[in-house]
C-alpha cells in the first residue's frame, strides 16, 4: 500500500503492519537464493485439484525468482482445497514449505479483532458509535488527541486521525532496523504503544480523513477487554477459533517462539538483501499486539474468511456494517471497511480480505463475497514479492 510521504524511512514491521503491503504489491523485488528440487516438487497440485491453478503456480514461482525465499498458498473453490508452495521454508536446510506450516499473519489480526467487537455490538454490550473515552477514560489525551471525539467505529475503519505508533522515529530505530536484534524480545504493553501514538499530534480531526494507524487496533483490543473483562485474546479464542476449529491459529501474547510446524522468517532489517539477510523468526509479538500479533496457517485463514462473509460469525446487520467502506485516498487500497477491505481485480472479480505481516513474514487472505473462492498465502521474506500478481493469477487465471 502506498504510504504518506511524511513517514519517511520505514522498516519491516512498519511496512508489514501497514494495511496492504502484499495486496497492493508494495514490496520491492531483489534476487536471493533460488529454490531447490524439493521445493519445486512441493509446488505440484494435489491430485484432482490441479485444474485452473496453472497461472497461480507460475505466479508463485515468479515470486521466488524475484527474491522471496518461499511462498505458501492454499486456494479453496468448488473443486476443493488446493495446496501449493514454491521456494523453501528454510534457507539452510532447503526444506520445502508445507501446507500445515504456521506463520505470523500480522495485520490480518485486525479482521479477528473487528469481528469480536461487532459480535459485542450484536449482543448490545457496546455501540460502535460509543466514544473511546466511554470505555477507556483518559487513555487518549494530549497533543490534541481526545478520546471524547473518537468513536470505536472510527478506530476500526481508520478514520480516527490517531498517529500510527509504528511511525514514531525512536520506536522505528529500536525495532525496524538493526536495533531489532537487541530489542526483539522486549515486551511492550498496549498502554505503552498507545502512549507513543498519542505523543504525536493527530493526523487530522476524527472523521475528516483516512490514515492507516496501528494505534487504532491496539485501542480496539483494549476496548474488548474493558467491555468483557477478559483478555482480547481469550475473546478471539472463545468466539472464533474454537467454534470454527481453527486449531493452528494462536494469539501468542509475549511468547517469542513459533509453534510447530513452521519455517523460518527472513528480513533485511531495512538493508540490502544482497549484503545481509537476518533470521527474524523469533520475536516478542507484543510489538504488534491487537494490531498484528496472531499466528495461523493458510487453511485456517481460508476457513475464517469464508465463514465470515457467509454470515456464520456475524448477524446480517453487523456483517453489512463491516463491509461498509470509506474512501482512503490511497493508491492500491481505495476503500476500507471495519478490519477488512475490497479489491477489484482486472477480471472484475471483487475480493475481500486483509494483508499484513511482521519481520520476515508477509501474508494475504482473500475471499469472494459469496465465499465460494478463497486464497491465503504467505511469503517468508519481506524485501520482495507482488501479492497482487498472485491474486490476479488465482481469481482471474492470468499471470
Amino acid at each position: 500500500m502506498a504510504t504518506r510521504s511524511r513517514r519517511g524511512r520505514r522498516g519491516t514491521l512498519v511496512a508489514a503492519l501497514t494495511a496492504a503491503a502484499l495486496a497492493a504489491g508494495a514490496l520491492g523485488a531483489a534476487p536471493v537464493a533460488a529454490a531447490g528440487p524439493a521445493a519445486e516438487a512441493a509446488a505440484k497440485p494435489a491430485p484432482g485439484h490441479g485444474h485452473g491453478h496453472e497461472a497461480t503456480r507460475k505466479a508463485m514461482d515468479a515470486q521466488v525468482a524475484a527474491g522471496v525465499p518461499g511462498v505458501l498458498l492454499q486456494a479453496v473453490d468448488r473443486h476443493g482445497a488446493w495446496n501449493a508452495s514454491s521456494g523453501v521454508a528454510d534457507l539452510e536446510t532447503e526444506r520445502p514449505r508445507l501446507p500445515k506450516d504456521r506463520f505470523r499473519v500480522g495485520s490480518i489480526t485486525k479482521t479477528f479483532v473487528a469481528t469480536v467487537l461487532l459480535q459485542l455490538e450484536a449482543e448490545r454490550r457496546i455501540d460502535l458509535d460509543d466514544t473511546v473515552e466511554k470505555w477507556l477514560p483518559g487513555v487518549v489525551r494530549g497533543q490534541g488527541n481526545d478520546g471524547r471525539t473518537i468513536t470505536v467505529r472510527q478506530l476500526l475503519n481508520h478514520t480516527s486521525g490517531l498517529f500510527d505508533y509504528t511511525s514514531d522515529a525512536a520506536f522505528a530505530e529500536k525495532l525496524f532496523g538493526p536495533g531489532f536484534l537487541e530489542h526483539r524480545y522486549d515486551t511492550w504493553t498496549p498502554e505503552q504503544l498507545v502512549s507513543i501514538g498519542t505523543s504525536h499530534e493527530p493526523d487530522f480531526a476524527p472523521g475528516t480523513g483516512w490514515n492507516y494507524s496501528n494505534t487504532n487496533y491496539v485501542l480496539a483490543g483494549m476496548v474488548i477487554e474493558r467491555v468483557t473483562g477478559e483478555e482480547y485474546a481469550e475473546e478471539i479464542e472463545r468466539r472464533i477459533l474454537r467454534p470454527l476449529r481453527l486449531r493452528a491459529t494462536t494469539v501468542p501474547g509475549t511468547d517469542p517462539d513459533m509453534p510447530r510446524p513452521h519455517g523460518r522468517a527472513y528480513s533485511t532489517l531495512g538493508g540490502d538483501p544482497e549484503e545481509k539477510i537476518y533470521d527474524t523468526t523469533e520475536l516478542n509479538p507484543s510489538i504488534a499486539g491487537a494490531a498484528g500479533e496472531m499466528i495461523s496457517t493458510t487453511g485456517d485463514l481460508n476457513r475464517f474468511y469464508r465463514a465470515l462473509v457467509r454470515g456464520k460469525l456475524l448477524p446480517d446487520r453487523q456483517l453489512k456494517a463491516m463491509l461498509t467502506t470509506v474512501a482512503t485516498g490511497e493508491e492500491g487500497l481505495e476503500r476500507y471497511g471495519l478490519g477488512i477491505y475490497p479489491q477489484t481485480l482486472s477480471c472484475d472479480v471483487t475480493i475481500w480480505g486483509h494483508s499484513g505481516g511482521i519481520h520476515g513474514s508477509a501474508s494475504a487472505a482473500t475471499v469472494t463475497r459469496a465465499g465460494d473462492h478463497a486464497a491465503a498465502f504467505n511469503v517468508n521474506g519481506d524485501w520482495a514479492g507482488d501479492g497482487r500478481a498472485v491474486a490476479e493469477a488465482e481469481f482471474c487465471g492470468t499471470s
